[in-house]
């Protein structure tokens, strides 16, 4: 019997019935999700820097739960091409079964393997990958916003085998819905690492103490900012060697989502509607072509 990972690569365009069921109803939700995401008004920009055919691939930041960022991007994605994105999972979903496994496959979610990669790609599909995957979810303090992509070059040799363009897309907000309250160095810092290590196997899966209305769990109203930025052509030049210019394309497409990072929070900073407050709705900053 093969693997997960072989069992999704054979499947990733072709579901079971009850996965396609799932997808049939995704999709309805999503079609009825317009009015409610409108009532949250988050900032939407650079939408115009997608590929009319949506054959591209989407690189982003994980934040805080990873779920707005695992959200909004293929909403706004859909709610502008009308295409499904297919998001790549760290691989530690692959251990899911059941309900999860299922729902994550009709959300369009398959592992982050090159070969499925590969494959969404032969298929002109819409994909999104966090190349932190999900050591870049658990935010000590001082690590908000941060990018944790070492030895992560991956997405960028498909990318190039694929002649796929790399189109960077910043969120923030996410990481200000809970107040992390030690750095990663601190005793709880390093005791959580040890328990990840000892029980997951890794140490970059630690868990940080937060915080989110004043001392409770309950999440902050924070207002999320989105950016798509101008898509990065991963053709290799003429006579440049192949393995150097996978990494060239990383760290160009790491230091331009920085770069939106950075002019999203210094956006957020001055807008008068971060926190969700309603008396400053009106004043809400807004995409230049809004």
């Amino acid at each position: 019997m093969g693997s997960r990972v072989e069992v999704e690569r054979r499947s990733v365009m072709d579901h079971p019935p009850r996965v396609r069921a799932l997808k049939r109803m995704l999709g309805v939700v999503a079609d009825g999700m317009d009015p409610v995401v409108d009532l949250w008004r988050p900032y939407v920009d650079g939408l115009d820097n997608l590929p009319a055919d949506g054959r591209v691939l989407l690189v982003g930041n994980h934040t805080q739960m990873g779920s707005a960022e695992t959200f909004l991007i293929p909403y706004a994605v859909r709610r502008q091409l009308g295409v499904r994105v297919r998001p790549l999972a760290d691989r530690q979903f692959a251990q899911m079964r059941g309900l999860p496994s299922d729902l994550m496959a009709a959300y369009g979610g398959v592992i982050g393997a090159p070969e499925t990669a590969r494959e969404l790609m032969q298929h002109d599909q819409t994909v999104l990958v966090f190349p932190g995957g999900g050591r870049e979810i658990p935010k000590f303090k001082g690590e908000e916003y941060t990018l944790r992509w070492q030895g992560r070059s991956g997405f960028a040799r498909v990318a190039i085998e694929n002649g796929y363009p790399i189109v960077p897309v910043g969120l923030v907000g996410g990481d200000d819905v809970y107040k992390p309250l030690t750095p990663r160095d601190s005793a709880w810092g390093r005791f959580s690492q040890a328990m990840s290590t000892r029980f997951g196997g890794r140490d970059d899966m630690a868990i940080p103490l937060l915080r989110g209305v004043g001392p409770t769990l309950i999440p902050r109203p924070e207002r999320m900012y989105l950016r798509f930025g101008v898509p990065i052509d991963a053709t290799t030049p003429v006579g440049v060697d192949a393995g150097g210019w996978a990494e060239w394309v990383k760290r160009h497409t790491q230091r331009e989502l920085e770069r939106i990072l950075d002019d999203l929070l210094g956006l957020r900073e001055a807008d008068p509607y971060r926190g969700l407050n309603p008396l400053s709705w009106s004043r809400a900053a807004q995409p230049e072509s809004a």
